[in-house]
Protein backbone atom coordinates (compact mmCIF):
# COMPACT_ATOMS: atom_id res chain seq x y z
CA UNK A 1 0.00 0.00 0.00
CA UNK A 2 1.44 3.23 -1.03
CA UNK A 3 0.68 6.75 -0.87
CA UNK A 4 3.62 7.79 -3.06
CA UNK A 5 3.95 10.59 -5.17
CA UNK A 6 2.88 8.58 -8.25
CA UNK A 7 -0.53 8.76 -7.23
CA UNK A 8 -2.32 11.55 -8.07
CA UNK A 9 -4.05 13.61 -5.04
CA UNK A 10 -6.80 16.27 -5.50
CA UNK A 11 -6.82 17.86 -2.40
CA UNK A 12 -9.13 20.68 -0.95
CA UNK A 13 -6.79 23.30 0.58
CA UNK A 14 -7.05 25.36 3.27
CA UNK A 15 -8.13 28.53 0.92
CA UNK A 16 -11.60 26.89 0.90
CA UNK A 17 -12.12 27.69 4.64
CA UNK A 18 -9.49 30.34 5.46
CA UNK A 19 -11.16 33.28 6.01
CA UNK A 20 -14.04 33.73 8.67
CA UNK A 21 -16.39 35.99 7.53
CA UNK A 22 -18.73 37.60 10.02
CA UNK A 23 -21.82 35.77 9.28
CA UNK A 24 -21.89 33.06 7.23
CA UNK A 25 -18.77 31.30 7.60
CA UNK A 26 -19.27 27.60 9.34
CA UNK A 27 -22.84 27.78 10.21
CA UNK A 28 -23.45 24.21 10.55
CA UNK A 29 -27.09 24.76 10.86
CA UNK A 30 -26.87 26.07 7.27
CA UNK A 31 -29.57 23.70 5.40
CA UNK A 32 -31.63 27.10 4.21
CA UNK A 33 -34.23 24.87 2.96
CA UNK A 34 -36.47 22.86 4.66
CA UNK A 35 -37.21 18.96 3.82
CA UNK A 36 -39.83 16.46 4.58
CA UNK A 37 -39.81 13.23 6.02
CA UNK A 38 -41.42 10.15 5.23
CA UNK A 39 -44.46 10.67 7.66
CA UNK A 40 -44.85 14.25 5.56
CA UNK A 41 -43.69 16.46 8.16
CA UNK A 42 -41.52 19.35 8.12
CA UNK A 43 -37.92 17.51 8.63
CA UNK A 44 -34.83 19.18 9.74
CA UNK A 45 -32.08 17.08 8.85
CA UNK A 46 -28.49 16.87 8.90
CA UNK A 47 -26.25 19.15 10.21
CA UNK A 48 -28.95 21.52 10.73
CA UNK A 49 -31.73 24.05 10.21
CA UNK A 50 -31.24 27.38 10.90
CA UNK A 51 -29.84 29.87 8.86
CA UNK A 52 -27.04 31.94 10.21
CA UNK A 53 -28.04 35.73 9.89
CA UNK A 54 -31.44 34.97 7.88
CA UNK A 55 -34.56 33.07 7.59
CA UNK A 56 -34.65 29.17 6.99
CA UNK A 57 -38.02 29.51 4.85
CA UNK A 58 -36.91 33.61 3.76
CA UNK A 59 -34.11 31.66 1.68
CA UNK A 60 -36.85 29.64 0.21
CA UNK A 61 -38.88 32.38 -1.20
CA UNK A 62 -37.88 32.95 -5.25
CA UNK A 63 -35.70 36.12 -4.23
CA UNK A 64 -37.48 38.67 -6.61
CA UNK A 65 -40.30 37.83 -3.74
CA UNK A 66 -38.40 37.91 -0.46
CA UNK A 67 -38.98 41.25 0.15
CA UNK A 68 -42.84 41.84 0.30
CA UNK A 69 -42.58 38.02 1.68
CA UNK A 70 -40.19 39.48 4.58
CA UNK A 71 -42.41 42.78 5.03
CA UNK A 72 -46.06 40.62 5.70
CA UNK A 73 -44.24 38.13 8.84
CA UNK A 74 -45.66 39.06 12.29
CA UNK A 75 -45.73 36.82 14.98
CA UNK A 76 -47.07 37.43 18.00
CA UNK A 77 -44.85 35.32 19.36
CA UNK A 78 -41.87 37.51 18.56
CA UNK A 79 -43.59 40.04 20.29
CA UNK A 80 -44.58 38.33 23.34
CA UNK A 81 -41.44 36.99 24.01
CA UNK A 82 -39.43 40.08 23.21
CA UNK A 83 -41.53 41.60 26.09
CA UNK A 84 -40.93 38.82 28.35
CA UNK A 85 -37.50 38.64 27.93
CA UNK A 86 -37.46 42.72 28.96
CA UNK A 87 -39.25 42.31 31.66
CA UNK A 88 -39.19 38.77 33.19
CA UNK A 89 -36.66 35.49 33.83
CA UNK A 90 -36.97 32.84 31.85
CA UNK A 91 -38.34 30.37 34.65
CA UNK A 92 -39.82 26.51 33.86
CA UNK A 93 -43.22 28.23 33.37
CA UNK A 94 -42.10 30.40 30.38
CA UNK A 95 -42.98 28.79 26.97
CA UNK A 96 -40.85 26.33 24.93
CA UNK A 97 -39.47 29.00 22.88
CA UNK A 98 -37.77 31.07 25.38
CA UNK A 99 -36.52 27.60 27.51
CA UNK A 100 -34.81 26.30 24.23
CA UNK A 101 -32.85 29.53 23.10
CA UNK A 102 -31.76 29.70 27.12
CA UNK A 103 -30.77 26.23 26.93
CA UNK A 104 -28.74 26.04 23.57
CA UNK A 105 -27.14 29.45 24.16
CA UNK A 106 -26.26 28.34 27.99
CA UNK A 107 -24.92 25.09 26.45
CA UNK A 108 -23.25 26.82 23.98
CA UNK A 109 -20.91 28.54 26.59
CA UNK A 110 -20.07 25.68 28.59
CA UNK A 111 -18.99 23.81 25.65
CA UNK A 112 -16.79 26.70 23.72
CA UNK A 113 -15.08 27.36 26.89
CA UNK A 114 -14.38 23.40 27.03
CA UNK A 115 -13.05 23.01 23.63
CA UNK A 116 -11.09 26.35 24.52
CA UNK A 117 -9.30 24.83 27.23
CA UNK A 118 -7.91 21.49 25.10
CA UNK A 119 -7.30 23.70 22.37
CA UNK A 120 -5.32 26.62 23.99
CA UNK A 121 -6.66 28.86 21.57
CA UNK A 122 -10.03 30.96 21.36
CA UNK A 123 -13.36 30.24 19.07
CA UNK A 124 -13.92 33.65 17.26
CA UNK A 125 -17.30 34.87 18.56
CA UNK A 126 -19.75 36.50 16.06
CA UNK A 127 -22.88 37.64 17.66
CA UNK A 128 -26.09 38.66 15.24
CA UNK A 129 -29.24 39.98 15.06
CA UNK A 130 -32.09 39.13 12.44
CA UNK A 131 -34.24 42.19 12.29
CA UNK A 132 -37.37 39.90 10.85
CA UNK A 133 -36.90 38.24 14.52
CA UNK A 134 -34.24 35.67 16.13
CA UNK A 135 -30.77 36.50 16.62
CA UNK A 136 -27.95 34.15 16.95
CA UNK A 137 -24.10 33.13 17.97
CA UNK A 138 -21.66 31.42 16.19
CA UNK A 139 -18.44 30.27 17.48
CA UNK A 140 -15.60 29.82 15.05
CA UNK A 141 -12.20 28.09 15.57
CA UNK A 142 -9.86 27.46 12.53
CA UNK A 143 -6.37 26.06 12.55
CA UNK A 144 -5.92 25.81 16.24
CA UNK A 145 -3.81 23.08 18.57
CA UNK A 146 -5.95 20.42 18.45
CA UNK A 147 -8.75 21.13 15.70
CA UNK A 148 -8.12 22.19 12.14
CA UNK A 149 -12.19 23.13 11.82
CA UNK A 150 -14.29 23.69 14.86
CA UNK A 151 -17.65 25.43 15.12
CA UNK A 152 -20.65 25.25 17.95
CA UNK A 153 -23.22 27.45 16.95
CA UNK A 154 -26.69 28.88 17.85
CA UNK A 155 -29.68 30.21 15.66
CA UNK A 156 -32.58 31.69 17.01
CA UNK A 157 -35.27 32.24 14.33
CA UNK A 158 -38.82 33.14 13.76
CA UNK A 159 -40.78 33.58 10.57
CA UNK A 160 -43.58 32.37 8.11
CA UNK A 161 -44.11 29.22 6.68
CA UNK A 162 -44.59 29.15 2.67
CA UNK A 163 -47.45 27.98 0.93
CA UNK A 164 -45.56 24.84 -0.12
CA UNK A 165 -44.55 23.83 3.66
CA UNK A 166 -47.74 23.87 4.71
CA UNK A 167 -49.04 21.65 1.97
CA UNK A 168 -46.86 19.35 3.06
CA UNK A 169 -47.29 19.65 6.56
CA UNK A 170 -51.18 19.08 6.19
CA UNK A 171 -50.72 14.88 5.66
CA UNK A 172 -49.69 14.59 9.22
CA UNK A 173 -51.17 17.86 11.17
CA UNK A 174 -54.86 17.81 10.31
CA UNK A 175 -55.08 20.92 12.36
CA UNK A 176 -53.54 23.34 9.40
CA UNK A 177 -55.54 23.74 6.97
CA UNK A 178 -53.33 25.81 4.16
CA UNK A 179 -56.40 28.02 3.36
CA UNK A 180 -56.02 29.51 7.18
CA UNK A 181 -52.40 30.84 6.70
CA UNK A 182 -49.75 31.97 6.52
CA UNK A 183 -48.61 30.30 10.17
CA UNK A 184 -46.02 32.11 11.72
CA UNK A 185 -43.49 29.55 13.04
CA UNK A 186 -40.17 28.94 15.43
CA UNK A 187 -36.62 27.37 15.82
CA UNK A 188 -33.88 27.41 17.42
CA UNK A 189 -31.35 25.11 17.92
CA UNK A 190 -27.39 24.26 18.40
CA UNK A 191 -25.03 22.64 16.00
CA UNK A 192 -21.42 21.39 16.78
CA UNK A 193 -19.05 19.84 14.13
CA UNK A 194 -15.43 19.06 15.32
CA UNK A 195 -12.54 18.29 12.91
CA UNK A 196 -9.41 17.52 15.00
CA UNK A 197 -5.95 17.54 13.28
CA UNK A 198 -4.83 14.23 14.40
CA UNK A 199 -6.31 11.32 12.60
CA UNK A 200 -6.38 9.23 15.76
CA UNK A 201 -9.26 11.95 17.04
CA UNK A 202 -12.54 11.26 15.50
CA UNK A 203 -14.82 14.00 14.13
CA UNK A 204 -18.39 14.78 15.63
CA UNK A 205 -21.42 16.16 14.83
CA UNK A 206 -24.26 17.35 16.93
CA UNK A 207 -27.54 19.41 16.16
CA UNK A 208 -30.33 19.72 18.67
CA UNK A 209 -33.74 21.90 17.52
CA UNK A 210 -36.93 22.65 18.09
CA UNK A 211 -39.45 23.67 15.86
CA UNK A 212 -42.92 24.88 16.65
CA UNK A 213 -45.93 26.56 14.26
CA UNK A 214 -48.00 29.07 16.34
CA UNK A 215 -51.26 30.38 16.95
CA UNK A 216 -51.86 33.77 16.25
CA UNK A 217 -52.37 34.32 19.96
CA UNK A 218 -48.38 32.68 20.12
CA UNK A 219 -49.46 29.25 21.57
CA UNK A 220 -48.40 26.37 19.72
CA UNK A 221 -50.37 24.99 17.21
CA UNK A 222 -47.62 22.04 15.83
CA UNK A 223 -44.38 21.77 17.58
CA UNK A 224 -41.42 18.87 17.55
CA UNK A 225 -37.76 18.47 18.31
CA UNK A 226 -34.84 16.91 16.09
CA UNK A 227 -31.32 16.10 16.38
CA UNK A 228 -28.67 13.73 17.23
CA UNK A 229 -25.01 12.82 17.49
CA UNK A 230 -22.65 10.76 15.47
CA UNK A 231 -18.94 9.95 15.56
CA UNK A 232 -17.09 9.67 12.69
CA UNK A 233 -12.90 7.96 13.14
CA UNK A 234 -10.58 7.45 10.28
CA UNK A 235 -8.93 5.00 12.62
CA UNK A 236 -11.18 2.80 14.91
CA UNK A 237 -10.82 2.15 18.55
CA UNK A 238 -13.38 0.14 19.40
CA UNK A 239 -13.57 1.92 22.98
CA UNK A 240 -13.82 5.07 21.71
CA UNK A 241 -16.70 4.03 19.77
CA UNK A 242 -18.48 1.70 22.87
CA UNK A 243 -18.05 4.74 25.23
CA UNK A 244 -19.62 7.23 22.86
CA UNK A 245 -22.69 4.76 22.34
CA UNK A 246 -22.67 3.73 25.85
CA UNK A 247 -22.89 7.48 26.94
CA UNK A 248 -25.64 8.27 24.40
CA UNK A 249 -27.59 5.41 25.23
CA UNK A 250 -27.41 6.30 29.31
CA UNK A 251 -29.20 10.00 28.45
CA UNK A 252 -31.69 8.11 25.92
CA UNK A 253 -32.81 5.37 28.36
CA UNK A 254 -33.41 8.05 31.22
CA UNK A 255 -36.18 8.67 29.05
CA UNK A 256 -37.35 5.69 26.74
CA UNK A 257 -35.96 2.26 26.70
CA UNK A 258 -36.83 2.36 23.06
CA UNK A 259 -35.28 6.12 21.87
CA UNK A 260 -31.88 4.17 21.72
CA UNK A 261 -32.23 1.43 19.72
CA UNK A 262 -34.32 3.48 17.94
CA UNK A 263 -32.40 6.19 16.73
CA UNK A 264 -29.12 4.15 16.76
CA UNK A 265 -31.18 2.72 14.00
CA UNK A 266 -32.03 5.75 12.29
CA UNK A 267 -28.31 7.51 12.27
CA UNK A 268 -27.17 4.51 10.54
CA UNK A 269 -29.31 4.57 7.68
CA UNK A 270 -29.36 8.36 7.56
CA UNK A 271 -25.60 8.78 7.89
CA UNK A 272 -24.97 6.10 4.76
CA UNK A 273 -23.12 6.72 1.58
CA UNK A 274 -24.52 4.91 -1.01
CA UNK A 275 -22.75 5.19 -3.73
CA UNK A 276 -19.97 3.87 -1.78
CA UNK A 277 -22.33 1.43 0.28
CA UNK A 278 -20.52 2.39 3.22
CA UNK A 279 -21.48 4.57 6.44
CA UNK A 280 -20.14 8.24 7.07
CA UNK A 281 -18.95 7.02 11.03
CA UNK A 282 -19.49 4.32 13.61
CA UNK A 283 -23.05 6.32 14.10
CA UNK A 284 -25.02 7.68 17.01
CA UNK A 285 -28.41 9.01 17.43
CA UNK A 286 -30.83 10.66 14.90
CA UNK A 287 -34.07 11.28 15.29
CA UNK A 288 -36.50 14.05 13.91
CA UNK A 289 -40.25 14.85 13.91
CA UNK A 290 -40.40 13.91 17.67
CA UNK A 291 -43.50 14.69 19.33
CA UNK A 292 -44.66 11.41 20.95
CA UNK A 293 -44.33 12.94 24.71
CA UNK A 294 -45.12 16.26 26.24
CA UNK A 295 -43.46 19.21 25.23
CA UNK A 296 -41.90 19.59 29.07
CA UNK A 297 -40.54 15.49 28.77
CA UNK A 298 -38.92 15.62 25.67
CA UNK A 299 -37.23 19.11 26.20
CA UNK A 300 -36.13 16.99 29.13
CA UNK A 301 -34.82 14.90 26.78
CA UNK A 302 -32.95 17.03 24.71
CA UNK A 303 -31.05 18.52 27.25
CA UNK A 304 -29.87 15.18 28.79
CA UNK A 305 -28.89 14.34 25.07
CA UNK A 306 -26.86 17.84 24.83
CA UNK A 307 -25.57 17.47 28.19
CA UNK A 308 -23.84 14.29 27.48
CA UNK A 309 -22.16 16.07 24.68
CA UNK A 310 -19.04 16.77 26.22
CA UNK A 311 -18.75 13.49 28.38
CA UNK A 312 -19.40 11.72 25.19
CA UNK A 313 -16.34 13.01 23.23
CA UNK A 314 -14.01 14.79 25.31
CA UNK A 315 -12.26 11.65 26.61
CA UNK A 316 -11.98 9.90 23.13
CA UNK A 317 -10.20 13.03 22.22
CA UNK A 318 -7.73 13.59 25.27
CA UNK A 319 -6.86 10.02 25.06
CA UNK A 320 -6.36 10.56 20.79
CA UNK A 321 -5.34 14.17 20.39
CA UNK A 322 -1.73 14.05 21.34
CA UNK A 323 -0.84 10.03 19.52
CA UNK A 324 2.22 10.09 17.50
CA UNK A 325 1.42 9.50 14.03
CA UNK A 326 2.65 9.70 10.34
CA UNK A 327 2.33 11.21 7.02
CA UNK A 328 0.38 8.10 5.99
CA UNK A 329 -1.92 8.05 8.84
CA UNK A 330 -2.94 11.41 7.78
CA UNK A 331 -3.25 10.46 4.13
CA UNK A 332 -5.85 8.45 5.06
CA UNK A 333 -7.35 10.61 7.35
CA UNK A 334 -7.97 13.03 4.32
CA UNK A 335 -9.44 10.17 2.06
CA UNK A 336 -12.11 9.60 4.41
CA UNK A 337 -12.77 13.66 5.05
CA UNK A 338 -13.33 13.32 1.34
CA UNK A 339 -15.50 10.88 1.99
CA UNK A 340 -17.71 13.39 4.40
CA UNK A 341 -17.44 15.34 1.84
CA UNK A 342 -18.92 13.16 -0.73
CA UNK A 343 -22.17 12.48 1.98
CA UNK A 344 -22.65 16.08 2.53
CA UNK A 345 -22.72 17.31 -1.10
CA UNK A 346 -24.90 14.12 -2.88
CA UNK A 347 -26.53 12.24 0.00
CA UNK A 348 -27.15 14.86 2.71
CA UNK A 349 -31.22 16.21 2.22
CA UNK A 350 -30.63 19.60 3.37
CA UNK A 351 -27.47 19.93 1.60
CA UNK A 352 -28.61 18.95 -1.74
CA UNK A 353 -32.11 21.26 -0.88
CA UNK A 354 -29.97 24.32 0.14
CA UNK A 355 -27.52 24.40 -2.74
CA UNK A 356 -30.91 24.44 -4.89
CA UNK A 357 -32.45 27.16 -3.48
CA UNK A 358 -32.72 30.75 -4.79
CA UNK A 359 -30.43 33.45 -3.29
CA UNK A 360 -28.98 30.42 -0.58
CA UNK A 361 -26.00 31.18 1.16
CA UNK A 362 -23.68 28.93 -0.06
CA UNK A 363 -20.77 29.53 2.15
CA UNK A 364 -23.36 28.65 4.81
CA UNK A 365 -24.29 25.66 3.60
CA UNK A 366 -20.63 24.28 2.58
CA UNK A 367 -19.35 25.43 6.09
CA UNK A 368 -20.03 21.90 7.05
CA UNK A 369 -16.91 20.52 5.09
CA UNK A 370 -13.66 19.84 6.44
CA UNK A 371 -11.07 22.51 6.12
CA UNK A 372 -8.73 19.51 3.79
CA UNK A 373 -10.04 16.28 1.91
CA UNK A 374 -8.37 14.04 -0.54
CA UNK A 375 -9.47 11.76 -3.22
CA UNK A 376 -7.26 9.19 -4.84
CA UNK A 377 -8.05 6.93 -7.67
CA UNK A 378 -8.69 3.15 -7.15
CA UNK A 379 -7.19 2.92 -3.34
CA UNK A 380 -7.33 -0.36 -1.55
CA UNK A 381 -5.99 -0.68 1.63
CA UNK A 382 -3.97 -3.81 2.18
CA UNK A 383 -5.72 -7.00 3.89
CA UNK A 384 -6.37 -6.87 7.40
CA UNK A 385 -5.14 -3.41 7.58
CA UNK A 386 -6.26 -0.93 10.64
CA UNK A 387 -7.59 1.05 7.26
CA UNK A 388 -9.67 -1.86 5.95
CA UNK A 389 -10.90 -3.27 9.11
CA UNK A 390 -12.41 0.79 9.35
CA UNK A 391 -13.94 0.00 6.02
CA UNK A 392 -15.65 -3.27 7.62
CA UNK A 393 -17.18 -2.13 10.35
CA UNK A 394 -18.64 0.76 8.18
CA UNK A 395 -19.84 -1.47 5.66
CA UNK A 396 -22.28 -2.96 7.97
CA UNK A 397 -22.85 -1.38 10.99
CA UNK A 398 -22.90 -3.30 14.19
CA UNK A 399 -24.26 -2.56 17.58
CA UNK A 400 -21.53 -1.09 20.09
CA UNK A 401 -23.25 -2.07 23.49
CA UNK A 402 -25.74 -4.82 24.27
Amino acid sequence: MNFGKSRQWSVIGRHLNSRVSSRNIFDLASRSTPVFSKRGHLAWVSLGVFLLGGGIIYNQIPSENQTSFMTRVHCNALDEDRRIKLKEEVTDSSSMRLRMEQYVKNLQKKIVAELEALDGKSFKVDTWKRKEGGDGVSCVLQEGNVFEKAGVLVSVVYGQLPQAAVEQMKSRHKEINPAHGPFPFFAAGISIVLHPHNPMAPTIHLNYRYFEITNEDGTPKVWWFGGGSDLTPSYLFEEDAIHFHKTLKNACDKHDLDYYPRFKKWCDEYFFIKHRQEARGVGGIFFDDLDDKSPDELFRFAKECGDAFLSSYVPILIRRKDMPYNNYEKRWQQLRRGRYVEFNLIWDRGTKFGLQTPGARIESILASLPLTAAWMYDFKPEDNSREAKLLEILKTPKSWIS
